[in-house]
């Protein structure tokens, strides 16, 4: 990153150790493993569990509830919640009306988790200080009227606890180390490289007004999250590979959901969009302005 387009944090803004021991917790579960061994079934646990769980945070938490990208009904609507939940990253609203003001203010001063204010803090600090700890219910109203979510939004840790819990029962010791904590931790630093490394690495296709770039490389670690500048160019569209080479898994089972009447009305960027605000650097450096709409494409003057 450029030096200055540094940006200090806040005297609020620091790790609390007492908070993080959890975090900490959790990224030495694994080492169980050294006692109990790991089988192949508990590699293929792994797997399945880290890319259920994605596809519920991508396609859930983020382009549903977050950015309201595509509709389903109210059972549907928990089922997402809940399988979002289960990937032990704090409630729906809570992450939700977060990544909202991360839009609104992205790479400002008050952008909760820009890389202009280190590596280290976009990537993990944010999330174990204090100052983040309360739901911004006031940027997530529209789905805060829902009983059934405020409920799931304040016991976050019973579906991941309970998904624990069947992954002892069903197979051991093993399982629970190998399936559940090291996906847990895998999908962890999966989703949170969307917040760090793609405001950092990568190639701009679209001038926007923060420093979002696309990557190949995290499009496949996150099924489809990797084409971050596309997301923040026009951040109302359920897919964020605009283009056929662009993989986005999680578009893809959208659609395969959309077909069975499960989700509907998936939001897709006009045509003449696509081809407008091109950069003509790829990896030019943006110049950094004020906010910009949160479920609306980013529009440039």
């Amino acid at each position: 990153m450029q030096s200055g387009y540094r940006l200090e944090r806040a005297p609020d803004e620091s790790v609390s150790w007492i908070k993080s021991f959890p975090f900490v917790l959790m990224h030495l579960a694994p080492l169980g493993l050294i006692w109990t061994g790991i089988s192949w079934r508990d590699g293929v646990l792994c797997f399945a569990l880290y890319v259920a769980r994605m596809f519920f945070i991508t396609a859930g938490y983020h382009r549903y509830f977050a950015h309201r990208s595509y509709k389903m009904g109210r059972i549907m609507q928990f089922l997402m919640a809940w399988g979002g939940t289960m990937a032990a990253q704090k409630g729906v609203l809570w992450w939700a009306g977060h990544h909202r003001d991360h839009h609104k203010f992205s790479d400002t001063d008050q952008d909760v988790h820009s890389p202009r204010k280190g590596f280290w803090w976009s990537h993990i600090g944010w999330i174990v200080c204090e100052k983040y700890d309360q739901t911004p219910f006031t940027r997530i109203k529209d789905f805060a009227k829902y009983p059934e979510l405020r409920w799931l939004n304040r016991h976050y840790l019973v579906p991941p606890t309970l998904l624990a819990v069947l992954c002892v029962y069903f197979g051991g010791a093993s399982a629970l180390f190998g399936g559940f904590f090291l996906s847990t931790v895998l999908l962890y630093h999966g989703t949170f490289t969307i917040n760090s490394f793609t405001h950092i690495w990568g190639r701009r296709r679209y001038r926007t007004t923060d420093t979002s770039k696309n990557s190949f490389l995290f499009a496949l670690i996150t099924l489809g999250e990797g084409w971050h500048n596309n997301h923040h160019y026009y951040q109302a569209s359920a897919n964020q590979g605009f283009f056929w080479w662009e993989i986005d898994i999680s578009y893809y089972l959208l659609k395969l959901l959309s077909w069975v009447g499960l989700v509907r009305d998936l939001r897709k960027p006009p045509a003449k969009v696509l081809h407008r605000n091109l950069v003509s650097d790829p990896h030019e450096t943006p110049q950094l302005s004020g906010p910009t709409s949160v479920l609306e494409p980013v529009r440039q003057t």
